[in-house]
């Protein structure tokens, strides 16, 4: 392994719940022992995005209720294409080599479960998500 990989698994958080076995699928094996700790450790990353995103498109996040606001997570996710794709290399860019070659095998399968995690995450800290203060 390469001082790049090594350095990548020390910085990742430990989550005892994410749990690895040998019966488990291929899938849920990576998303358990890599996606977990590379979505946790970049969750400030993910906050400062969709801040960005929101502030992007004019801020009609802010007008709407709670279940309003959980669908437009949702849906920014998964239908604009560009911001998904950015969600994405922000993981993806966490990956040692060794991952990588794992990822790309079944990318697809691992990528949905990905974007679920994130939007999981992103809506799981609606709170944060107030309108900035115009000082």
């Amino acid at each position: 392994m390469n001082e790049r990989s090594q350095s990548l698994l020390q910085i990742r958080p430990n989550i005892p719940s994410a749990r690895v076995s040998p019966e488990m699928s291929e899938e849920e094996r990576f998303q358990n022992a890599t996606l977990r700790p590379i979505i946790k450790f970049q969750n400030d990353l993910f906050l400062a995005a969709f801040r960005n995103y929101v502030n992007k498109h004019k801020g009609h996040f802010y007008d709407l209720g709670l279940e309003k606001r959980l669908l437009y997570i949702e849906n920014a996710i998964q239908k604009d294409i560009k911001f998904r794709n950015s969600l994405k290399g922000m993981v993806i860019g966490q990956f040692t080599a060794e991952e990588y070659s794992g990822y790309i095998t079944n990318s697809s399968a691992l990528n949905k479960r990905m974007m679920n995690m994130v939007i999981a995450r992103l809506k799981d800290q609606i709170q944060l998500f107030e309108e900035p203060l115009l000082v």
